[in-house]
C-alpha cells in the first residue's frame, strides 16, 4: 500500500505576488501577442496557477497604435457593437478603429481570450495599454518582455 500524500496546493488570494511587465507592441502580430498577454493576465505561466483565483501579473503596452494584422485583415476585419436599441448595431474595419481607437484593437483580442465572469472582469483591469512610447508606470520597476 502507498502511504505517500499527495495533495494539490491551492494559492489564495492574499498570497499571490504580481510582477509587472512592460511590452513593446511595435510591429508584433495581434493575435500572437494576445495570447501570450492573456495567459500572462491569467497567470498560467506560474507554477502556482489556481483556476479559481486570480494569479495573473500585471502588462504594460506601449506602440499599441504600431500592432499590425496579417493578410487583409486591416481592411476586411469587422468589429461590431450595439447600442441596445432597433437598428443600434454598428461596424468598423479593423483600419477604422485604429483610426478612432488604437488601444481597443489590442484589447478587444485579449478581452475575448479571458473568462466571461468576475475573474476575467478582474483579470483585464491588470492590463494598461498606451499608443505612444511612454507610460506613467516607471516607478513599477516593469521587466521589459520580448513577445
Amino acid at each position: 500500500m502507498n502511504t505517500r500524500s499527495y495533495s494539490t496546493r491551492s494559492v489564495r488570494k492574499q498570497d499571490v505576488e504580481r510582477q509587472w511587465f512592460l511590452i513593446d507592441c511595435d510591429g508584433e502580430i495581434v493575435g500572437r501577442l494576445a495570447t501570450q498577454i492573456a495567459t500572462i493576465l491569467r497567470g498560467k505561466h506560474k507554477p502556482t496557477y489556481t483556476p479559481h483565483v486570480d494569479t495573473g501579473d500585471n502588462i504594460i503596452l506601449v506602440n499599441a497604435e504600431k500592432i499590425r494584422f496579417t493578410g487583409l485583415k486591416e481592411e476586411q476585419k469587422i468589429y461590431q457593437r450595439y447600442s441596445g436599441y432597433p437598428g443600434g448595431q454598428r461596424e468598423r474595419t479593423a483600419a477604422e478603429l485604429r483610426a478612432k481607437k488604437p488601444n481597443d484593437i489590442i484589447e478587444k483580442a485579449v478581452r475575448g481570450m479571458l473568462p466571461k465572469n468576475k475573474l476575467g472582469r478582474a483579470m483585464i483591469k491588470k492590463l494598461y495599454v498606451y499608443s505612444g512610447p511612454d507610460h506613467p508606470h516607471a516607478a513599477q520597476k516593469p521587466e521589459t518582455l520580448n513577445a
